[in-house]
C-alpha cells in the first residue's frame, strides 16, 4: 500500500443546494444565504490514514473541521439520538492517530457536484441543513424536507 503523509488539511467551503453558506455562530456552524456581506467559514479536509479499518464502498473516510478557531466536526450520542458537535481538536492530530477516530469521520460520497457526508460512528445518519440560520444537524431522514446534498469546493 502506498504512504503517503498529509501535513496540512485541504481547503475550501461548503454550501447547500439553496445557495447557503455554513457561517460560524457561538461555537456552532449555521447555514444562512451567500451574500457579499457574509464570510463563510473555511472548511477542512484530511482523508482517513487507516481506510482499510472501516467499511468499504460507503464513500471515502474523512476528518471535516473549520479554521480560525481549528475544531473539527464530531458525532456523539447524546440522550439516545446521533448528534452533530463542533470539537476544540486539530484536525491533523486526528489525522495522525494509531487509528481511526471514528466520531470525527465521514463517509464522503460525490454525485455529480453535491456530496453528502455520512457518519461513521452513526451509519446511515447524514450531515443536514434546514432552514436559514439554523444549526447543521444529522438526520438519516433522507428525501424528506432536510437537504443532506452539499457543494464542497476544495481549494486548488
Amino acid at each position: 500500500m502506498l504512504e503517503f503523509k498529509v501535513n496540512k488539511p485541504q481547503t475550501g467551503e461548503v454550501s447547500d443546494l439553496n445557495q447557503q453558506v455554513w457561517i460560524l455562530q457561538d461555537q456552532t456552524i449555521v447555514t444562512v444565504p451567500r451574500t457579499d456581506s457574509v464570510t463563510p467559514v473555511t472548511v477542512t479536509v484530511v482523508p482517513c490514514k487507516y481506510p482499510e479499518y472501516l467499511e468499504q464502498g460507503r464513500g471515502i473516510p474523512i476528518y471535516m473541521g473549520i479554521e480560525n478557531p481549528e475544531m473539527c466536526l464530531s458525532c456523539e450520542d447524546i440522550g439516545g439520538q446521533p448528534t452533530l458537535q463542533l470539537k476544540e481538536e486539530e484536525i491533523l492530530d486526528l489525522y495522525n492517530e494509531v487509528a481511526p477516530v471514528e466520531p470525527f469521520l465521514f463517509y464522503h460520497s460525490k454525485d455529480g457536484r453535491t456530496s453528502t457526508f455520512e457518519s461513521v460512528a452513526f451509519p446511515g445518519w447524514f450531515i443536514a441543513s434546514s432552514e436559514i440560520r439554523h444549526p447543521l444537524f444529522l438526520t438519516s431522514d433522507l428525501g424528506g424536507k432536510n437537504n443532506v446534498n452539499f457543494n464542497l469546493s476544495i481549494n486548488p
